[in-house]
């Protein structure tokens, strides 16, 4: 048990701060994996939709200093980049069928 005021805030103020960065941490991974879901299941404007919630989120949890602005960045990065390479997979695929269709 704390000793004097200043350490009995300190631990105070240290709960609450646990308590919103496990929520923010939280909720910023749910919207990230349900993003990656969505792209690996190939439905590309919700997972296009929810990338973008999942991005302002991150956004959001690097401005509070619930993540470092490099793993914010990093982790907006790999999630942008599977989606893009999702998309591009998918417009290869439509590209290709149009030239068997013409063939």
């Amino acid at each position: 048990m704390p000793n004097s005021k200043a350490v009995n805030k300190t631990a105070s103020s240290a709960r609450r701060k646990r308590l919103r960065n496990r929520l923010v941490r939280s909720s910023t991974k749910t919207h990230m994996s349900k993003a990656r879901k969505l792209i690996n299941r190939r439905e590309l404007e919700l997972a296009q939709q929810e990338t973008v919630t999942a991005i302002s989120s991150i956004d959001k949890a690097v401005s509070k200093g619930v993540f470092h602005k490099n793993k914010g960045a990093r982790l907006k990065s790999r999630l942008t980049r599977k989606l893009n390479a999702v998309v591009a997979a998918g417009q290869n695929l439509e590209h290709s069928e149009e030239k068997v269709e013409q063939s």
